[in-house]
């Protein structure tokens, strides 16, 4: 019999590639006890502890929680199975395009699974790093804000890219400035959010933290400027104690990068790596064990802008 897949790597093409796995055995397995079997979908069975390996992904439940989220859970676990079933009844197993998707799912896993072991039994922060780091980050911490931001994406070209950043710096309000890109017909797009200091890309934090209400900041995006007003914020501290867990998870993250990077280079010092025909003068564009930690996105360089009232 296939067994259930974890549901954490997507509805389907995950699915399949665990399901696919088990798929060359034509032999009957040994019945399994049925303590072991939360249910059966057409005879393929949803096992204990494939349902529990989902629920550790909640965090720690009260034994109230955690009996409500597993029937949720498993009426979820058995929807996939149902789509896994038909998806393999349609021959998307053989797919390219799902096979594809499955290779590139499986590598990730397994560099991330690698980190994971490499980093297991590294040493947890003490307080005197723990200290440093929140005196370090007032951004994030002693100084924190939340951030009510108007963002204006601008397309412009190498010819007005310095006339739309003057008369950015000449603009007394945000109105005035839109109406102006509309009567030179320069393509803008304005969206408004509301973010806390943690949400911001780390890159974009500080140079964020030091502008006041009204004023803005440009920086550079494909084919465009983006455009970043600080319409208004509010200060919101955390303390040393209630910052202590998100100050632990960004430094086992940056132990977690310094392991991976160092592994990567005594690979890289003995591997041989080939680059090919059209590819044969590429060149990485961003760390291997960054991408596989999913680091935040880099929010580009540019220029703090003259201050601008946004009413």
């Amino acid at each position: 019999m296939r067994t259930m897949h974890p549901i954490g790597f997507g509805v389907l093409t995950l699915a399949l590639a665990l399901a696919l796995t088990g798929c060359g055995d034509k032999q009957k397995p040994e019945a399994k006890p049925t303590a072991q079997v939360a249910a059966t979908v057409n005879g393929d069975e949803i096992t204990v502890h494939q349902l529990n390996h989902e629920l550790s992904k909640l965090g720690n439940l009260d034994p109230e929680q955690s009996k409500q989220a597993a029937a949720k859970v498993l009426n979820s676990m058995v929807d996939q199975q149902l789509l896994v079933q038909k998806a393999i009844a349609d021959k998307l197993d053989a797919d390219p395009q799902v096979l594809q998707a499955i290779e590139a799912s499986r590598r990730q896993i397994l560099a991330q699974a690698l980190i994971q072991r490499m980093t297991l039994g590294q040493a947890k922060p003490d307080d005197a790093e723990l200290a440093d780091y929140y005196a370090q980050h007032p951004e994030l911490f002693a100084e924190r804000r939340i951030y009510r931001l108007q963002e204006i994406n601008v397309q412009v070209t190498p010819e007005n890219v310095e006339m739309v950043k003057g008369q950015l710096q000449e603009t007394k309000n945000l109105g005035d400035f839109i109406n102006w890109l509309k009567a030179q017909n320069i393509p803008a797009r304005a969206v408004q959010s509301t973010k806390t200091a943690e949400q911001l890309p780390l890159e974009l934090l500080p140079r964020l933290h030091q502008l006041k209400d009204g004023q803005a900041m440009t920086f550079a995006s494909p084919n465009g400027l983006n455009i970043l007003v600080v319409a208004s914020s509010e200060t919101h501290p955390m303390t040393p104690e209630q910052a202590r867990p998100t100050i632990e998870r960004f430094l086992d993250n940056a132990k977690k990068r310094g392991a991976a990077e160092a592994e990567l280079k005594r690979l890289k010092e003995t591997a041989k790596i080939d680059y090919l025909g059209e590819y044969a003068a590429a060149k990485p564009v961003a760390s291997p064990a960054e991408a596989t930690l999913n680091a935040s996105p880099d929010a580009g360089a540019g220029e703090t802008g003259a201050a601008n009232d946004p009413k």
